[in-house]
């Protein structure tokens, strides 16, 4: 059984920034494609940013581009999300994933999910 741990997130400005952490235990972690998505009130949980097994395939959504970045340490069983140049429409629960596939693409449902870790924008 795979269990992910978020971490990191709180209260920031605008303007700061922000990094998120998700540890994993169990599972073949350095064969899945890892992803963060969040969910902010009253709408649909979206994806962020993923990343590929072997760390040379990102993906970002249009509106996190350029702001955000997501790696991983297949040693340390972790991926991260740094995030920069935050908004208060980033305001959300950040959600770390997990599929067994080795991608994890728009429209592709995660295995493994976190229990979130909430980051709120003050402007």
């Amino acid at each position: 059984q795979v269990q992910l741990v978020e971490s990191g997130g709180g209260l920031v400005q605008a303007g700061g920034s922000l990094r998120l952490s998700c540890a994993a235990s169990g599972g073949a972690f350095s064969t899945y494609g890892l992803g963060w998505f969040r969910q902010a009130p009253g709408k649909e949980r979206e994806l962020v940013a993923s990343i590929n097994w072997s760390a040379d395939q990102k993906y970002y959504a249009d509106s996190m581009e350029g702001r955000f970045t997501i790696s991983r340490d297949n040693a340390k069983r972790a991926v991260y999300l740094q995030m920069d140049s935050l908004k208060p429409e980033d305001t959300a629960v950040y959600y770390c994933a997990a599929s067994r596939f080795r991608s994890l693409l728009p429209g592709s449902p995660p295995d493994y999910w976190g229990s979130g870790t909430q980051v709120t924008v003050s402007s």
